[in-house]
């Protein structure tokens, strides 16, 4: 038979003892009320004299059993258990709802009140009938009764103290947490401080160096549009010119969105995605079919550069491949699908597309940035080759219900 290792039994040992502490945890405020009750229950049975007054037995009892309500009702506890304290043995029954009283209301009226009949219980003597109640408190020396005030004073302060010492803790602790959260909140400005702090940087380095070369391009195809007497040449100088001058207006757009936050009422929309395919200068096949709905907002931004990137990077790789650029709403979502077909010229072998686009620099981070965006609008993101040496994009972006 093996023998359990050492480190197993520790193990065992730290798991039960964590499950004891969660089960304590868990049924705490229970736990606290029935050792109450056990405590102020032995107080009583222990004190009870032989031959004692059924009364006295039956206030003490009921003193005792006042303690089950003493957190919802912590005044009336207190003053049901103060005639088991007078005429009985419930001493600490009185003081434990006294000091619930203070820990529940703190120091008001009732708690004044129940505080004050508790003293005069402790400062009392009752003699059981037929003598008379007070006959034994009369007959005590001055001396006496100034003990006795004092020790009161003790019975009713150490209850009070504690259920005030009780309800200073948790208003501190609930004072710690609310420290904690607005330290997370002030955590969370500062990191928005210093997104936007980076926004500006990004937005001075855009301006001064993007806007600056587009500036110049088509500063240059305005000089060839109007030196050249070759028509195609003239032609061409236009759209670069055209492109040159959208590309400068909506990267003011994008500044301005990086420096002020904006909410995004100056970005494209599907009625602007003819102009884009237009523009485009390449065999492309626009199909929109929004079945009556009209997006806008976001998820039309999204789609327009979708569209936008996906014919980029056509126009990059493969400028002579016709393209198809389709525009759905179907369950619920605005679908966008772009594909294109293979080049169909060739450099050398035919592994190279024979155009001037095909050597521009790619860094690969459009179709990152697109399958971000679509994951912020909840939507999904797909691009990969064709069997037939084209290449698709997909994407999909969930729309708000109809009204």
């Amino acid at each position: 038979m093996a023998s359990t290792s050492v480190p197993d039994r520790d193990a065992a040992v730290r798991a039960a003892l964590d499950g004891v502490l969660r089960l304590l945890r868990r049924h705490r405020a229970i736990l606290i009320d029935i050792l109450a009750i056990v405590v102020a229950a032995l107080d009583v049975a222990m004190a009870v004299p032989s031959g004692a007054a059924t009364y006295s037995v039956v206030l003490s009892s009921v003193s005792v059993f006042a303690l089950v309500f003493r957190r919802k009702f912590p005044f009336a506890a207190t003053l049901v258990a103060i005639p088991g304290f007078l005429t009985g043995w419930a001493q600490l029954g009185a003081m434990i709802a006294l000091g619930t009283l203070a820990w529940k209301r703190g120091w008001k009226a009732k708690t004044i009140v129940a505080a004050a009949g508790v003293w005069m219980c402790r400062f009392l003597i009752w003699s059981a009938p037929p003598a008379s109640p007070l006959h034994d408190f009369a007959a005590e020396g001055w001396r006496m009764h100034v003990e006795d005030g004092i020790y009161a004073c003790f019975v009713i302060a150490m209850p009070i103290g504690i259920g005030l010492l009780v309800t200073a803790r948790q208003a501190l602790s609930a004072r710690i947490v609310e420290l904690a959260a607005s330290r997370g909140r002030e955590q969370r400005l500062l990191a928005i401080a210093i997104r936007a702090d980076e926004r500006a940087k990004i937005a001075r380095e855009m301006h001064d160096v993007v806007s600056h070369q587009v500036s110049l391009i088509a500063m240059q195809a305005g000089a060839l549009q109007v030196s050249t007497t070759d028509e195609l040449s003239r032609q061409t100088a236009i759209t670069i010119r055209g492109l040159s001058t959208r590309t400068l207006d909506e990267l003011r757009n994008l500044v301005g969105a990086l420096r002020t936050a904006t909410d995004g009422a100056d970005e494209p929309d599907l009625d602007t995605l003819l102009d884009l395919v237009r523009d485009s200068t390449m065999d492309v096949t626009l199909e929109m079919d929004l079945h009556g709905r009209k997006p806008s907002g976001p998820t039309a931004s999204a789609a327009y550069r979708t569209v936008q990137e996906a014919l980029t990077n056509v126009r990059k790789h493969t400028s002579d491949a016709p393209a198809t650029v389709r525009i759905t709403v179907e369950d619920g979502e605005l679908r966008v699908r772009v594909d294109n077909d293979p080049p169909m010229a060739a450099v050398g072998n035919g592994s190279k597309p024979a155009y001037a686009g095909a050597d521009l620099p790619s860094g690969g981070h459009g179709l990152i940035g697109l399958r971000e965006r679509a994951a912020l609008l909840g939507g999904t993101f797909h691009a990969e080759p064709t069997e037939l040496g084209g290449f698709t994009v997909q994407a999909s972006f969930p729309l708000p219900p109809e009204e």
